[in-house]
């Protein structure tokens, strides 16, 4: 019997709101590691209209003042393309508050290392990994597609082949699955911010042109069910539109909602909190594990006590996929992989300002050098050691 369904992924570009603060965090997180690669960090950012508040923990030896804070704010904001009165938030006039504090000492006390113990994990928690052999990225076909239409959108924008979109934006795609694959692309959804004096038709037939069909590439195909601006306006965007919140799109930062999450977000917080590292080590365990070919789908999940080293657990999960006991894969796991918070921050190196590249556009399935969680290092290890 075939088992047939849709599943549905989105996206967002860096124009969004929540994208905003999301990027405004993790350049404040670059600027102290940078300076200082010890620095802890945890800040969050809030925006509305043409105004940005910035609070958060650190503790550092950086010298990033306020006055130097206030500009990388700025420079963010500019560099995603809020460089216009007409957006109603501009760069150049937001307004700006900082609120900046050293991190708890009860806090630091159970994660720094000393002579006596090991780093231990920056919060409590429970973090996943998902990998799968269904695209080349070993990601989920919906999730990919959304994240590659948003970053396309960004792009006709800022190399101004289609001058008239506007920052804020957001992506959709339903894949139609056939035996738990991928056959065909059923529904797409792209909203993009605009200027006042273009036509409805002419924006859906530029963006057709333009960024779906060059993104879907041979995926094409004409009976793919389209929306573009399905309101038939969206002049009104970016934070003027709709307030901006650090970490409000975890799923989109993921998988799309078709690998579990443990509802910790990433962007402002320094690699000392498994929040955000032992997320991307369960990726890359999970996709080593695909690549090795030693399960087709692989779910992995960590979990942690506050100031403790060693995980409390961890669960693999291959949907009955594995090519070897999971039992086995487990075993693997722990033989090949240091999931103590200071050895993922080494393995994968993680104390380099490469984070504000992250915010957008999905931390997961790209192949670019910061990306180290993404590489498949140990798959022909592992491949060798399940006797494969």
């Amino acid at each position: 019997m075939t088992n047939s369904f849709l599943f549905t992924s989105e996206s967002v570009t860096e124009g969004h709101p929540d994208k905003i603060c999301d990027s405004i965090s993790d350049a404040f997180l670059d600027e102290f590691l940078k300076q200082d690669p010890d620095s802890r960090v945890a800040v969050e950012t809030m925006i509305t209209t043409d105004f940005v508040a910035v609070a958060g923990e650190v503790t550092s030896k950086a010298n990033f003042d306020k006055k130097a804070q206030e500009e990388l704010v700025r420079k963010t904001i500019r560099d995603i393309g809020y460089d216009n009165k007409d957006l109603m938030f501009d760069t150049e006039t937001c307004e700006i508050t900082l609120r900046l504090h050293s991190q708890s000492p009860d806090i630091s006390q159970g994660i720094t290392a000393t002579e006596e113990k090991e780093q231990g994990a920056g919060d409590q928690g429970l973090m996943f990994g998902y990998a799968t052999n269904e695209t080349e990225e070993l990601m989920p076909m919906p999730i990919l597609l959304s994240q590659k239409l948003a970053q396309k959108l960004a792009e006709v924008r800022k190399s101004h082949v289609l001058p008239w979109v506007r920052p804020d934006g957001k992506t959709q795609v339903s894949v139609r699955y056939e035996n738990n694959r991928p056959t065909k692309i059923e529904t797409v959804v792209v909203s993009t911010q605009h200027v006042p004096e273009i036509s409805q038709k002419e924006i859906a037939n530029e963006i057709i042109d333009k960024v779906i069909k060059p993104v879907l590439g041979i995926l094409w195909n004409d009976e793919i069910k389209i929306h573009i601006n399905p309101t038939g306006k969206f002049v009104i965007g970016g934070p003027h539109g709709d307030a901006g919140l650090t970490g409000r799109k975890i799923i989109v930062d993921t998988y799309g909602g078709f690998g579990r999450h443990g509802g910790g977000a990433f962007s402002g917080k320094d690699p000392s909190k498994v929040d955000r590292s032992a997320c991307y080590m369960c990726r890359y365990i999970a996709k080593n594990l695909v690549a090795a070919k030693l399960t087709d789908r692989c779910e992995v999940q960590l979990a942690y006590a506050i100031g403790v080293a060693e995980p409390v657990s961890l669960y693999v999960n291959t949907f009955g996929t594995n090519k070897i006991a999971e039992s086995q894969i487990e075993e693997l796991v722990r033989k090949n992989f240091d999931m103590k918070p200071s050895g993922i921050i080494s393995q994968l190196d993680l104390k380099r300002p490469i984070y504000k590249k992250t915010a957008s556009y999905g931390h997961f399935g790209r192949n670019e050098p910061e990306f180290t969680w993404e590489k498949t290092d140990k798959a022909e290890t592992l491949k060798q050691s399940a006797g494969l």
